[in-house]
């Protein structure tokens, strides 16, 4: 597949989940009970995080609470790679507070419509969204405090540029912390080679390896698993994870079989 084919359909597929409000994605991108709310408390959200940021915000797209684990702190600069509608980045402004500032960055026009929307409704005077691409962040160096990123760099089809880009922004001293799928085990072929996988999360991903030996050439240190969680089992009869295997003429048992090669990653880093 060619990079430029992979982005436009991550496009497509993304702005269509900004117009209907909600998505078919959550935790190791699908589940049995796909309510954005419930999506959520799966990955690590709080019912006190969803209730506080505004209505619509919340798409249920994430695979892990990047916040949680971030230790954000009063008056820092956050950047959230893959910003959707806005929740995580109206969670870090709570985090800075008024000193503090939140840029989002999203390569979807819909979304970045939403996201605005949503900002203009909450009041919020400290964050702000800029249209882009992880590969080329719109941000200048060293400006960054904190890195965040919720099962974004897995649909990057350069993920080692992603980082370097990671590091380039922050400050020295600064940190990310993403969530994100990687595998345990390469996937099937036909899986692996497959554009309605990767846009739903699971053919874009690469080995916990090769994920980690790309966060340490971009000039990481102290890089860390914080946590990891396998696939649900449950998600199988997701409706958007059926739709992928029909597609690939798959059967049920054959993604049982590939199941447990994927694997939610939680890990953090500092630029030295």
């Amino acid at each position: 597949m060619k990079k430029e084919e992979i982005k436009e359909k991550v496009r497509e597929r993304y702005g269509k989940f900004a117009k209907q409000g909600t998505s078919c994605c959550g935790n190791g991108c699908g589940c049995a009970d796909n309510s954005a709310e419930n999506m959520s408390k799966l990955v690590g959200y709080s019912d006190e995080d969803i209730g506080s940021v505004p209505e619509g915000s919340n798409l249920g797209l994430g695979c892990g609470n990047p916040i949680a684990l971030a230790s954000l702190k009063e008056g820092e600069t956050v950047l959230d790679l893959g910003s959707g509608a806005g929740f995580d980045c109206f969670l870090a402004a709570k985090k800075v507070g008024k000193k503090g500032k939140v840029v989002g960055v999203d390569m979807t026009p819909e979304m970045l419509k939403r996201a605005r929307e949503n900002a203009s409704k909450g009041g919020y005077k400290n964050v702000e969204f800029r249209e882009g691409e992880i590969e080329a962040l719109p941000v200048e160096d060293n400006s960054i405090d904190a890195v965040i990123s919720n099962c974004v760099i897995n649909l990057s089809p350069d993920k080692e540029q992603v980082f370097r880009e990671m590091y380039r922004v922050l400050k020295k001293g600064g940190r990310f912390m993403v969530s994100d799928i990687t595998l345990a085990k390469d996937l099937p072929k036909e899986l692996r080679n497959s554009i309605a996988a990767y846009v739903g999360c699971i053919a874009g991903a690469i080995t916990r390896e090769e994920y980690l030996s790309a966060i340490k050439k971009a000039g990481f240190s102290d890089v860390k698993i914080v946590k990891e969680e396998p696939f649900p089992l449950d998600a199988v009869d997701d409706p958007s994870i059926k739709d992928i295997f029909d597609k690939l003429g798959m059967s049920k048992e054959e993604l049982l079989k590939a199941a447990p090669s994927v694997v939610g990653l939680k890990v953090r880093g500092i630029k030295a």
